[in-house]
């Protein structure tokens, strides 16, 4: 690894079109020469922006980010419905949508905001009896999900231009825009689809801090060394010398009282764990600086 890069850490890609969050993972651990990367979050291929990577030791926090909400800007499509819900699959009904109101598509977006139950894509990454469901599709099964709970906090026309619409969305992990932009077609009575999406938050990370992959083949640098990441996106707590030598070793803590997985950080400001708390005692749920590291 590049001298210049730390050792553990998250690095926020901006992901671009065309590549899966595969693809991405592959082409860092050649840029930052290693292989202990990974990601959380994962993005379609046609989609854009934000993708959350863990290097080193940072891989350690990927299954415990709290990433349960996520904003994107989108364009909706009215007046075609296709097989995947965007513009990578096959038209399978169009209609006139450009007397579609203002209003209408007002009350459309209403309705499908707050708590709601959603159909996701037949294409998505959802298993059925352990395969795939884009997979069955793709074979040509026929596969119908059910539906289940999401939160859209935010569901909002920026700009109309005829039959597109750019769309602002925010929501709960689990949302499929392209569902929203199918039933908002389907409940407009013209069906839509979406034609392009660029994730611009995953929980507490923003477009502030990516770094496209050609910027981090200049310029190998993370978004945010391991202790940094910790302290942005969870709780703290810091020790004292003798607690912090316990956590080291893997020894609980007193309680203290905060709920979730939270950081706890050395004197030195080193990030030591994720701990979490069980009656009177704080545990290790992942220990980050063992003794002797």
């Amino acid at each position: 690894m590049t001298a210049a890069v730390p050792p553990s850490g998250l690095v926020i890609v901006d992901k671009p079109a065309g590549m899966t969050s595969h693809d991405v993972v592959a082409r860092l651990r050649r840029i930052l020469r290693t292989r202990k990367i990974g990601h959380a979050g994962t993005l379609d291929p046609m989609a854009t922006g934000v993708l959350v990577c863990g290097v080193g030791r940072g891989t350690k926090l990927l299954g415990h980010l709290a990433l349960d909400t996520k904003a994107y800007d989108a364009t909706i499509r009215l007046g075609a419905a296709t097989t995947t819900d965007d513009a990578e699959g096959e038209t399978v009904s169009t209609a006139d949508a450009f007397g579609v109101t203002d209003d209408a598509i007002a009350a459309g977006m209403a309705a499908l905001t707050g708590a709601i139950q959603q159909v996701p894509s037949s294409v998505s990454a959802i298993k059925v009896d352990g395969k795939r469901a884009y997979a069955m599709v793709r074979a040509g099964e026929e596969v119908v999900l059910p539906a289940r709970p999401v939160t859209v906090s935010e569901f909002t026309l920026s700009v109309r231009r005829g039959v597109d619409l750019d769309v602002h969305v925010a929501c709960s992990s689990g949302t499929y825009v392209r569902a929203l932009a199918r039933d908002l077609g389907a409940g407009l009575g013209v069906g839509g689809h979406l034609t392009a999406l660029r994730r611009t938050r995953v929980g507490p990370f923003g477009l502030d801090r990516v770094r496209t992959l050609d910027e981090l083949e200049a310029h190998p640098v993370l978004a945010m060394p391991l202790d940094d990441a910790v302290a942005v996106a969870f709780p703290r707590r810091d020790l004292d010398a003798t607690l912090a030598t316990d956590m080291s070793h893997g020894r609980p803590l007193p309680a203290v009282g905060q709920a979730g997985v939270y950081g706890v950080f050395a004197p030195d400001g080193r990030a030591l764990a994720l701990v979490s708390e069980r009656g009177e005692l704080a545990r290790p749920v992942v220990v980050l600086a063992p003794a002797g590291s």
